[in-house]
């Protein structure tokens, strides 16, 4: 009697959940299908390459490369823990997802995201040290720094996950498994909630706002000081190679930061769920994607590297 009264109160211990994702669009599934898995292995083969550069090649074992191999990694990671399930759900009947794999999911998803949000106010900050304190540079990005924010960075991000995740399952589903999304995000998981999810939900915005705001203010503090310190360069030239050392950089933060602000910084009442699925699809697939090639094109540093280690790898044989 007692087992049955907590099934009913949290079926989805028991049951697990259902992932809805594009099961209402059988005519877009194949075509999904194809595209993610295209673009799943170019999510793969960009940021493994940006990985093993970064490791390879002499010149580019700097902080900024330090740190945007980091990038890769997390970008690597956040995919592979959510776009392999998608695949396989848009080509089975069977779209479930066991009770410690939604957590499991949700805790990664979230904490890979948190990390990149602090890892690109690090980001922000170094190329803030390379172009407003060039001759200090190397004294204030020393190795150990950079070890140091790199692993904050992780450490803050994963934290957040696990309040966020603990705030969002402890709250009761009455049975209610099925969530109208391709992956266990917050929001949906929030409107299978058969309580007033008032507190909860605004103590899960005020965490989101912390973990975007913090950085967002170190990335414009550092970038107002980036922009004073280019203007003051007489040559055009030295202007344009200034800017065009932080122009990725923005680039990719306004990608990620404008997508993670509309999934998670937006009144319940105001979210849909079907903007939402191709907001999700955009931040989880399409922006890793992208990463690469914004950080690759026009970068003298990454292409000479290509072109080392496939010379190299040429002569070998």
């Amino acid at each position: 009697m007692r087992q049955q009264r907590m099934e009913q109160k949290n079926g989805s211990s028991f049951t697990g959940f259902i992932l809805l994702g594009f099961s209402d669009r059988p005519q877009l599934q194949l075509v999904l299908f194809v595209v993610l898995l295209i673009f799943y292995l170019f999510t793969l083969l960009g940021n493994a390459t940006i990985i093993a550069l970064a490791h390879l090649d002499p010149h580019l074992q700097t902080p900024m490369y330090f740190f945007l191999s980091n990038l890769s990694f997390l970008d690597l990671c956040y995919t592979t823990s959510t776009v392999p399930q998608l695949l396989v759900h848009l080509r089975t009947a069977d779209k479930s997802i066991s009770f410690g794999g939604c957590v499991a999911q949700l805790f990664i998803s979230l904490g890979l995201g948190s990390t990149e949000c602090v890892l690109l106010g690090v980001m922000a900050f170094d190329r803030y040290a390379a172009i407003c304190k060039p001759l200090q540079y190397t004294v204030i990005m020393h190795p150990r720094l950079c070890a140091l924010m790199a692993s904050a960075s992780w450490f803050i991000g994963f934290a957040n996950s696990s309040l966020e995740t603990v705030l969002t399952f402890l709250l009761p589903l009455c049975g209610r498994n099925k969530i109208d999304h391709f992956l266990c995000e917050v929001p949906p998981l929030l409107k299978l909630a058969c309580v007033d999810t008032t507190v909860n939900e605004s103590v899960l915005f005020f965490v989101g706002v912390v973990i975007l705001l913090i950085p967002v203010i170190l990335i414009t503090v550092s970038y107002g000081r980036i922009v004073r310190a280019v203007l003051r360069i007489k040559s055009s030239a030295g202007q344009r190679k200034a800017f065009g050392t932080c122009g990725s950089h923005i680039t990719v933060v306004s990608l990620f930061y404008g997508t993670g602000i509309y999934a998670y910084l937006q009144p319940s009442n105001n979210y849909s769920q079907d903007q939402g699925k191709f907001v999700s699809l955009f931040y989880t697939i399409v922006t890793p994607m992208v990463n690469p090639i914004i950080y690759t094109l026009r970068n003298k540093d990454v292409t000479g590297a290509m072109k080392k280690v496939f010379c190299r790898g040429h002569d070998s044989r």
